[in-house]
């Protein structure tokens, strides 16, 4: 009988301590915003904290690695790796696309250049 006085007393301990934790964060939940509320996190916060302005890459500032993908992807070169060897500026949309292209570099910069000459310019006869 005391082992069950005892389980008994423990799990209205826990149910108490349980209910005094949710009634004092309620208070607390209410005054939070709604995320309806909030900026988009592309344009404000830790994404968007540097982006350099008048900075010219490579490829137009284009993304390489979507440049080779076949996709004309607009970079801000807030993410960018500049050539040791000959001081070109290379501006990526992602760090992914950062990282790839550093496996690599010589060949990546070069299919990218290919890939953007293909992309823009017009073929003929059309």
């Amino acid at each position: 009988m005391k082992r069950f006085a005892h389980f008994t007393t423990g799990v209205f301990a826990v149910t108490v301590l349980y209910l005094s934790l949710a009634s004092s964060s309620a208070p607390m939940l209410a005054g939070e915003p709604s995320m309806g509320t909030k900026p988009n996190a592309g344009e404000v916060g830790i994404w968007k904290a540097y982006a350099p302005r008048g900075m010219k890459g490579e490829l137009n500032n284009y993304d390489p690695i979507g440049l080779i993908a076949g996709a004309l992807i607009h970079a801000d070169c807030s993410l960018n790796w500049r050539d040791p060897d000959n001081g070109k500026l290379y501006c990526f949309a992602s760090a992914a696309s950062l990282l790839s292209f550093q496996e690599w570099p010589k060949t990546n910069s070069r299919k990218a250049s290919e890939a953007l000459d293909k992309l823009t310019h017009p073929k003929p006869g059309s």
